[in-house]
């Protein structure tokens, strides 16, 4: 149990919610969020079945934004395919293999696109 002289300060009228661990507002928190590795600025379009009983998903990698803007993408590719789709971990799966359709989408948005995989 922590004590009260450890703690930190839990709420600021200047800041609003304070993150106890690290001290920042909770909006600018880093204390629980993994860092996701810097990439080498090729977005990599792939299939994979692997762990999902033979259905398979296309895998977008290395899209340079933050999650928010990750999910708003996912959101507009999942659209212009017509299928549902997930983001995790900085991945964004599209179910099934949609990989036509999203090289010439990504492109568009003026990122260097390579298929990958077979």
């Amino acid at each position: 149990m922590k004590k009260r002289a450890e703690g930190g300060l839990v709420f600021s009228t200047e800041q609003g919610r304070m993150c106890p661990d690290c001290r920042n507002p909770v909006s600018e928190c880093t204390c629980g969020q993994p860092a996701r590795p810097e990439g080498d600025g090729i977005v990599r379009v792939s299939r994979e079945t692997k762990g999902r009983k033979g259905k398979g998903v296309t895998l977008v990698t290395g899209i340079p934004l933050d999650d928010k803007a990750l999910k708003a993408l996912a959101k507009v590719l999942k659209a212009k395919c017509g299928t549902g789709g997930t983001v995790k971990d900085g991945v964004v799966e599209i179910q099934g293999d949609q990989r036509d359709i999203l090289v010439p989408l990504l492109q568009a948005e003026g990122w260097t696109v390579k298929r990958s995989g077979g």
